[in-house]
């Protein structure tokens, strides 16, 4: 990004005391390095911000945030976002954790087995969503590999808690756009696991630089609306 630094000097002096300065250090609207980097990092995956992720990879595992979380954040994309616009992302990760010495592949995560993934996966979703949701897979097949194959293949990985990759969803969804249902379902399951409205608005602010305004206020609504339930 140096290149800009010359071609658009007033540009840059701008978007980069915004970004860096004014959203991280707003008061009231701060998070945690680590929670702050997991939250831009999963929206510019669901924004598509490629460039930008690089760079801010490189400045979050300066920070100190683990490749495993970084990892655990790409694979459960993978699930919001499509492997299409995913594995890009994949690529870029691994050429950024093997240029700074990380041995590949990482230590494994996985905690299911094909035969009690749908089980386990069930038991996240009730555990984020309720009780009822230990039979929603019934409900057919699309639900049965929401079931098995988001929550059982990756909610119950390590590396991240329940929290976490809840929240890392919501980003997801947010930096996507379209999904306010989902979005807003997200927003009431990350409040049942206790990121609550205001760690929610947070999150937004510190995204906002990199998603926009109208996702952002979009992501604003959903939150609303789901604490006002």
């Amino acid at each position: 990004m140096m290149d800009f630094y010359e071609t658009d000097p007033e540009f840059m002096e701008r978007m980069e005391y915004f970004t860096l300065e004014e959203v991280v250090k707003e008061p009231g609207q701060e998070l945690p390095e680590e929670t702050r980097f997991l939250a831009v990092l999963a929206a510019l995956l669901g924004c598509q911000g490629l460039d930008v992720y690089k760079d801010m990879l490189d400045k979050a595992l300066d920070s100190g945030l683990m490749p495993v979380m970084v990892k655990e954040t790409v694979y459960q994309a993978v699930d919001y976002l499509g492997i299409g616009r995913v594995m890009p992302f994949l690529s870029a990760t691994n050429d950024v954790l093997t240029a700074r010495g990380v041995k590949l592949p990482l230590p494994s995560q996985k905690t299911t087995t094909l035969e009690d993934r749908l089980e386990k996966g069930a038991g996240a979703q009730a555990e984020i969503f309720g009780e009822h949701m230990k039979e929603a897979w019934k409900a057919g097949h699309i639900n049965r590999w929401l079931a098995e194959n988001c929550f059982g293949d990756y909610y119950t990985r390590g590396g991240l808690d329940l929290r976490q990759r809840e929240m890392i969803t919501f980003c997801f969804l947010a930096a996507q756009g379209g999904c306010e249902p989902q979005l807003t379902a997200h927003a009431k399951g990350n409040m049942n696991l206790g990121n609550d409205r205001e760690f929610l608005i947070r999150v937004i602010s510190q995204c906002l630089p990199y998603i926009g305004y109208p996702r952002s206020l979009n992501a604003i609504n959903c939150v609303n609306r789901a604490a006002e339930k």
